[in-house]
C-alpha cells in the first residue's frame, strides 16, 4: 500500500475512535448509557452511509472513466427542424 493511502486510513480510524470517545464521555457525563439499540443504530446509519457514499463515488468514477460523461452538455446538428423537413419557403 502506498504511504499517502495508510495514512489516510490512520486518519480515519483516529476519527472514528475520537468520535466514539467522545460520545462515551457524554453519555457517562450525564449519567446514562447508550442502550445497545442505540449502538446497534449508531452502526448500521453510519455503515449505511459510508456503504451509499462509496458507491455512488464508484458510479462517478466508472462513469467518467467509460466516457459516459463526454456528450453531456454537447448538442449534436439535428436534421428534424420540428416541420416535416421542408426548408422555410419551399412551399
Amino acid at each position: 500500500m502506498a504511504v499517502r493511502t495508510v495514512s489516510i486510513v490512520v486518519a480515519a480510524v483516529i476519527a472514528l475512535a475520537a468520535v466514539i470517545g467522545w460520545d462515551w464521555s457524554v453519555f457517562a457525563t450525564i449519567g446514562t448509557s447508550m442502550p445497545v439499540s442505540g449502538w446497534v443504530a449508531l452502526v448500521l446509519g453510519v455503515g449505511f452511509t459510508i456503504l451509499v457514499g462509496g458507491g455512488l463515488m464508484f458510479l462517478v468514477f466508472y462513469s467518467s472513466r467509460h466516457g459516459y460523461d463526454d456528450a453531456v452538455g454537447r448538442r449534436e446538428p439535428s436534421d428534424d427542424s420540428g416541420d416535416g423537413g421542408e426548408e422555410p419557403g419551399a412551399r
